[in-house]
């Protein structure tokens, strides 16, 4: 007869969570709140106890906010991995944040002309007073970069 194959996952409170996954109590409560954690169990005291899957899922959740995904893209996207989802699903939801980080990157290179243009045209010396900087500022003339 062979020994059981059973691996006991050690219980750990917030705390522990929190400072494994590097975020604070209240992080790992939001979280709860929204969806992006199952419930935990609860001891006879309240305590909240979790295992290491919650310190994955946080680590993932850290991950996913890293590279742009908002809260709710990643309730998708753990609820594709959660449920089995379709990798074309995940395709497209990385696809549609592509092409908004591209419109940032065009909003951003834009605006840095603009900025370039009008850093270049002051001189850096003497009173505010005709500064080309404020100029455009109070009158509007940004080359249609930020309205």
């Amino acid at each position: 007869m062979s020994p059981m194959n059973t691996q006991i996952q050690p219980i750990l409170k917030i705390g522990a969570v929190a400072k494994a996954a590097g975020v604070s109590i209240d992080t790992v409560r939001f979280y709860e709140g929204r969806g992006l954690l199952p419930s935990p169990q609860r001891s006879a005291a309240g305590y909240r106890l979790y295992d290491q899957s919650t310190i994955e899922r946080l680590n993932f959740i850290g991950r996913a906010k890293g590279l742009g995904f908002t809260l709710n893209e990643i309730v998708l996207l753990l609820d594709l991995q959660d449920k089995g989802g379709r990798k074309a699903e995940v395709k497209s939801i990385t696809g549609a944040k592509l092409e908004q980080i591209d419109r940032k990157i065009e909003d951003l290179q834009r605006m840095r002309s603009v900025l370039g243009k009008l850093n270049g045209d002051c001189s850096g010396s003497g009173s505010v007073a005709g500064c080309p900087i404020i100029e455009a500022l109070v009158d509007g003339d940004l080359d249609d970069c930020c309205k």
